[in-house]
């Protein structure tokens, strides 16, 4: 194969899935020539597994993405057909929105967001080799083809395709997601740079004819009434959306699983990835929950366009003809035509602890990855790193510090500090549990923690800047208008008569009124005769975001300050910094177990330390002793 040199870039971008869109268009809009490369055009921001953006603590990293200036958010608002807020009988701080997008139509806004991007460079090819220098500094990639792109950073974000296997029952096959072919070469590329590579698994339902179903037998999903726009920049959606509906496995579904487990791949050894704990597939579910008589399977349209529709939860790698006879005991589903098979999939991903917070490789300068090479699980998961790969990729060419979100600024710090920090068995997915300070880290508020750092960074431009500063100070004045207006006892009174509430003895502010559980921001207005006009509830069918910044912040005033008074511990903590050629094995005082896990991930600050596997509050101590040598010393 000849080789020959094909351009000059500043970034190269292996992989143009949702990370790989992320980091491209971030170090492009910073002003850096990038080059991004997918195996193929057609599978830039493909989503091969569910048509939805969003969920439980993901819809909480799409928010945040925006506020630091991504893309996601704003595409998702473009191509939604139905919109839903999650837990929404519980607290906000679980509040999560969750999309159903036409497939097709996003995976082509995006297409279109990057070839028109400055900056940009979009090609079609199998990046084979990872070339470096003598400093073992990134130098450049190389395709299939013999072309050479010299570059001063590149960002990985290869997805599943790293030797991709397809599993469906006792068939295997290298491939790619849906149909596409994987990248069998790359990764031997990586471990000639001394990279640890792992092995996991995902997998991915059926796909089905919407016109062989009958709805009559299933209940009807529908959208809520208020569409909640994933991106800031969107006041409101108006848009006719679609229904999704729910079904259940039963007795004959489970019967027809465990009477072919012995066909099954997972069970039977020819599955050696490790799958993802928190979607397992339906023969995992049937097997490890027994004694549960149904699990919950949604249709999901794939999109406006076409009849395919999605099984929500009836992952699978059992044979074809055992799919089609499970899937046909679902009431609805009975005469069912499969358009596609489930499958799963084995990929290689590395162990994430071989990177630096920023998401750079230690081991190679200029290296750095995200998405599901780093073991991670979901499109939200994956663009969310991707943004801070591109972002710091920029910044380190540019000569600037590196973008570092801690666990207490936003759910990206989380993902980034526990992939980075702790490692991961199994495809790791965000969860609120996973968050120290979730009332802090609400999806409603991420614009008000993360768009100042957008706009230092650079995404973030003027205009936008500039609304919300405005509406940051809408916030805090009728915060304190709140607090300052009071309601004469008698009128109170009548107030709270009205709603069936425990009378008051005095005249109270409106601000003590709404800290009462059982009355709402809108409620209020009824004694409130000076609210602005504006934030009158009227006959608005969207959600203000300044009352409901307003609402919240009064309400769970009392619970947000004690949090706040954690972050100022756990901030002690994250600023004391470990210097990068500490040698663990020199400080006296440490367990053997300390030193070689601190070796091995160099943490950089002594809270980072702290969240260690193996690493004891003793430990912390004696680094703490140790740091305090260092400054007399100094």
């Amino acid at each position: 194969m000849m080789e020959y040199v094909a351009g000059e870039f500043d970034i190269a971008v292996v992989g143009a899935g949702h990370a790989g869109c992320e980091a491209a268009l971030a170090s492009a809009r910073l002003g850096l020539k990038t080059v991004v490369f997918a195996i193929n055009l057609d599978s830039i921001a493909n989503m091969p597994c569910n048509p939805s953006i969003g969920g439980t603590a993901k819809g909480h990293l799409v928010r945040e993405l925006d506020a630091l200036g991504g893309e996601m958010g704003k595409c998702t608002d473009k191509t939604l057909i139905q919109s839903k807020i999650l837990n929404s009988a519980k607290g906000p701080a679980v509040y999560s929105l969750r999309a159903q997008v036409d497939r097709r139509r996003y995976q082509m806004e995006m297409k279109n967001t990057l070839e028109n991007q400055e900056n940009l460079y979009i090609k079609q090819a199998e990046i084979v080799e990872l070339l470096t220098d003598d400093a073992n500094c990134v130098a450049g990639v190389k395709t299939h083809t013999g072309a050479v792109y010299h570059c001063r950073a590149v960002v990985l974000t290869t997805g599943t395709y790293l030797r991709g296997k397809i599993i469906i029952g006792d068939v295997s096959y290298s491939g790619g997601p849906d149909g596409l072919f994987p990248a069998n070469k790359l990764s031997g590329s990586l471990k000639e740079k001394g990279i640890e590579l792992m092995r996991f698994k995902t997998g991915t339902p059926a796909r089905i004819n919407r016109n062989t179903l009958d709805f009559s037998r299933m209940s009807e999903q529908a959208g809520d009434d208020v569409i909640v726009p994933f991106s800031f920049e969107n006041e409101g959606i108006d848009r006719e959306q679609v229904s999704c509906w729910l079904t259940y496995t039963n007795s004959r579904t489970h019967e027809v699983i465990r009477a072919n487990l012995h066909r099954s791949p997972l069970f039977g050894g020819l599955i050696e990835g490790v799958g993802p704990r928190y979607c397992p597939s339906i023969e995992d579910k049937v097997v490890r929950f027994a004694d549960k008589g149904q699990h919950q399977v949604f249709v999901e349209p794939m999109g406006t366009g076409t009849q395919e529709m999605y099984l929500q939860g009836m992952s699978s790698s059992l044979p074809e003809d055992v799919q089609e006879e499970m899937v046909r005991t679902l009431p609805g589903l009975e005469n069912v035509h499969i358009m596609r098979s489930a499958y799963a999939i084995e990929y290689d991903c590395i162990n994430p602890t071989q990177l630096n917070l920023s998401l750079e490789f230690k081991a190679v300068g200029g290296l750095f990855s995200a998405g599901q090479i780093n073991g991670s699980s979901g499109y939200e998961e994956a663009a969310a790193q991707g943004i801070i790969a591109g972002i710091n990729a920029a910044l380190k060419l540019k000569g600037r510090p590196p973008l570092l979100l801690d666990r207490s600024e936003a759910y990206i710090g989380v993902l980034i500090d526990d992939l980075v920090t702790k490692g991961t068995r199994e495809p790791y997915r965000v969860m609120t549990s996973r968050s120290e300070y979730r009332l802090l880290l609400r999806q409603d508020n991420a614009d008000l923690r993360l768009t100042p750092i957008g706009y230092e960074v650079g995404l973030i431009k003027e205009d936008r800047y500039t609304r919300f500063l405005k509406k940051k100070a809408e916030i805090e004045e009728e915060i304190q208008r709140l607090e300052k207006s009071y309601v004469s006892p008698g009128e109170v009174s009548r107030f709270l008569e009205s709603l069936g509430s425990t009378p008051a003895k005095s005249g109270i502010s409106l601000a003590e009124l709404l800290r009462r559980p059982e009355i709402t921001y809108k409620a209020l207005e009824a004694v409130d005769h000076e609210r602005p006009e504006r934030l009158k509830a009227g006959s608005r069918r969207t959600i203000d975001a300044v009352a409901e910044q307003v609402e919240i912040s009064i309400k769970y005033e009392g619970y947000i300050k004690r949090q706040l008074i954690q972050v100022g511990q756990f901030k002690k903590l994250e600023k004391k910094r470990l210097p990068a050629e500490v040698d663990y094995s020199a400080i006296h005082g440490l367990r053997i177990e300390a030193r070689q896990k601190l070796a091995k991930i160099r943490p950089e600050s002594l809270g980072q330390a702290s969240r260690i596997s193996g690493v004891s509050p003793a430990d912390i101590s004696v680094l703490l002793i140790y740091l305090e040598q260092l400054k007399r010393k100094e």
